[in-house]
């Protein structure tokens, strides 16, 4: 008999994204919502769609992660954020190794396809930006301290499978300019604590290679403007990551103080 998979989501008011994601999750034996207190309609809507919601305040993405693999009634597990759809193709290797037992890895990776304003991405530093979501939750999960840009782990081999995790990360630039500054802010404090610190040299030069790598060396500029536009965001994340880092580092404040904020 072939092991039944539970489809994990971590949401916050993502009602106008949550109903394509969850279709895209039918062929999962449940699905499990963690939702850090919605104002909108996402947690009715996945409960209308069958899922089962557990609400939880955030303290964190990896530990909102974790929190949900471990809510799943069954052990292998297939993570996705409400932004996120499985395509057709990944749908069927996840299918056909499921049939199988999943006796090929502990984990499987697969790429991950990013819409940027209308069109997929498919050159530079946004492609095939492989990332592992389907394994195993007795042999690894979302471990670490880290969580901002948190990553799953498995003990044990990990498969590439083929096909797309599509991927709906913005709304519009001003989300995405927020949300970046916001995970900008995140990594720097993670790195100070972590006892890393920034240069003058990493100020200059840290943007500048990234966006030189991502647009000119990974072929980014294949994605006509598009692509030029997000090359610029993801150098200037890299900038404001640096800067906060700089500033905690010589003891500036990064954020208003509690009660000073205009």
């Amino acid at each position: 008999m072939s092991p039944r998979l539970s489809a994990c989501i971590i949401t916050f008011n993502e009602a106008a994204r949550l109903a394509d994601c969850l279709a895209s999750l039918a062929f999962c034996d449940e699905i499990v919502v963690v939702d850090s207190g919605s104002t909108d309609a996402t947690a009715a809507m996945a409960r209308q769609a069958g899922a089962r919601v557990f609400e939880r305040p955030f303290e964190g993405f990896r530990s909102q992660k974790q929190f949900a693999i471990e809510q799943a009634a069954h052990d292998w597990v297939l993570c996705l954020d409400a932004d996120e759809r499985v395509d057709e193709v990944l749908r069927a290797s996840i299918r056909a190794e499921q049939v199988l037992g999943f006796e090929h890895a502990a984990g499987y990776r697969f790429a991950r396809l990013t819409n940027y304003f209308g069109r997929f991405l498919r050159h530079g530093n946004a492609y095939p930006d492989r990332v592992l979501r389907l394994f195993d939750r007795r042999r690894g999960g979302w471990r670490g301290a880290r969580e901002i840009h948190e990553a799953a782990s498995v003990d044990g081999p990990v498969r590439t499978l083929a096909g797309d995790l599509l991927h709906f990360p913005y709304r519009s630039l001003e989300q995405q300019l927020a949300k970046t500054q916001r995970y900008a802010r995140m990594m720097a404090e993670h790195d100070f604590k972590r006892g890393k610190r920034a240069s003058l040299a990493r100020l200059v030069l840290s943007p500048a290679w990234r966006f030189w790598r991502g647009y000119v060396l990974r072929a980014g500029f294949l994605d006509g403007w598009h692509g030029l536009v997000y090359a610029y965001v993801r150098a200037n994340y890299v900038r404001q990551k640096t800067i906060m880092l700089w500033m905690l580092q010589n003891k500036q404040p990064v954020v208003d103080p509690p009660g000073q904020a205009r």
